[in-house]
């Protein structure tokens, strides 16, 4: 994290997970808190896929923003195929 960030914004966050090639997207106002939920098995939709990395990031000044930006990447192929393209994820799902 960059600690010149003021803690208040929001965030749109990747993780790689280690059981599977997918990806997760996700939103939130503290990533490291929720890197530690994600790994510790709290998280629903990675528990049975631990442990994950995270990946990528952007910060956003509004939640509203974040929530946004989160849902065009879960809705729109396009939009998360230009994603993973630019941090280097294969067709497969990994990074590489």
């Amino acid at each position: 994290m960059n600690p010149a960030l003021p803690t208040n914004w929001h965030y749109v966050y990747v993780l790689k997970c280690s059981k599977a090639p997918l990806i997760y997207i996700g939103c939130t106002n503290c990533i490291e808190k929720r890197l530690v939920k994600h790994n510790g098995g709290e998280v629903y939709s990675t528990k049975n896929r631990l442990p994950v990395e995270l990946i990528y990031y952007e910060a956003y000044k509004t939640k509203e923003l974040a929530y946004k930006r989160e849902k065009k990447l879960k809705s729109h192929g396009s939009s998360v195929g230009k994603l993973k393209s630019r941090i280097g994820i294969t067709k497969e799902g990994r990074a590489g």
